[in-house]
C-alpha cells in the first residue's frame, strides 16, 4: 500500500503548477496534503476513484490539512476534541480496517519561539491522541511535524540551534513520541543518509544549494516495523517550499 504526505503550502496554488499530473504519477492509496489555507468549495480538484476529507482552519487562508484515499474509511476524525487545538484544520484521521491514518501538521514556534508553550502542549495532547488510537490497531502517521530531530536532519545544525524547529524541546517531544512506540520510517531505512531534506527556505537559493531541513515525516507503530517496503524523499518535485515524501507498506 502506498502512502505519500506533501506539505503544498496552498493548494489553490499548487493546482496551477502540475499537482493533478503529480498526483496521478504517485498513483497512491493515500495522498495527505498539510497546509491547505483553503475553505470549503475553494477548488474544483476531485480525482476519479478517491474519496476525499478535509479539515479547514477557522481562520481563512490558514493551515488545513486533506487526504484523498482510494478505500473508503471506517470512520474519520477531524481533531483531537479539545478546544485549543481544534480550530486550525491540523488532522485529518481516518480509520480502516487494518490500521488508522493521521495526517498531521503540527504547529509552529514561530519567530522568538513565540508560540513554542503551546506547541509543548500540542505535542503532550497529540502523543496522547495518538496512544488512544493505537490501543486499538496500528497507527500510521504524517505530514509536516515542524523538527528536525536529529543533528543529521538539517544542514546547518549549530547554527540553527534553537531555532524554531530545532529547539532542544521539540527534538525531546519526537524523541517521546517515537519512544511511545512509533518508527521514524525514513530513518529506518535509511540511517546514515545524510542531505535528505523535506523543506528548503525560499531565501539564499537554499533548495539549489540543498541548504535543507527533514521536518516531513511517516512513522507507523512498531507493530509495523516489518511492513516497512520503502520510505522515500522526493526533493526533484517542486511547487512548494516542501517536497513530497512516501511510504510504502505491505500490509
Amino acid at each position: 500500500m502506498k502512502f505519500v504526505s506533501w506539505n503544498v503550502n496552498g493548494f489553490r496554488a499548487i493546482l496551477g503548477k502540475g499537482f493533478a499530473d503529480i498526483f496521478n504519477q504517485f498513483d497512491a492509496d493515500c495522498f495527505c496534503l498539510q497546509e491547505i489555507k483553503l475553505q470549503e468549495g475553494q477548488h474544483n480538484f476531485a480525482p476519479e476513484g478517491y474519496y476525499a476529507y478535509y479539515s479547514y482552519a477557522d481562520r481563512k487562508g490558514y493551515s488545513g490539512t486533506a487526504v484523498f484515499t482510494r478505500q473508503q474509511p471506517l470512520r474519520t476524525i477531524h481533531h483531537m476534541g479539545i478546544d485549543c487545538h481544534d480550530h486550525e484544520g491540523r488532522i485529518v484521521a481516518l480509520e480502516f480496517d487494518k490500521f488508522f491514518l493521521v495526517d498531521v501538521y503540527v504547529p509552529n514556534s514561530q519567530d522568538g519561539l513565540a508560540r513554542l508553550p503551546y506547541r509543548m502542549q500540542w505535542e503532550d495532547d497529540f502523543r496522547d491522541f495518538l496512544a488512544g488510537l493505537a490501543a486499538q490497531k496500528p497507527v500510521v502517521v504524517c505530514g509536516d511535524m515542524n523538527v528536525a530531530h536529529k543533528k543529521i536532519d538539517l544542514a546547518n545544525p549549530k547554527t540553527n540551534r534553537m531555532n524554531p524547529g530545532f529547539t532542544d524541546e521539540e527534538r525531546g517531544k519526537m524523541t517521546d513520541l517515537l519512544g511511545s512506540g512509533f518508527v521514524d520510517t525514513f530513518r529506518l531505512l535509511h540511517p546514515d543518509d545524510k542531505g535528505a531534506y523535506s523543506w528548503w527556505s525560499y531565501r539564499g537559493r537554499a533548495r539549489e544549494k540543498n541548504v535543507g531541513w527533514r521536518i516531513d515525516y511517516f512513522l507507523v507503530s512498531e507493530s509495523l516495523r516489518d511492513a516497512v517496503r520503502s520510505a522515500e524523499i522526493h526533493p526533484s518535485i517542486l511547487g512548494s517550499d516542501h517536497c513530497p515524501v512516501s511510504l510504502t507498506l505491505e500490509l
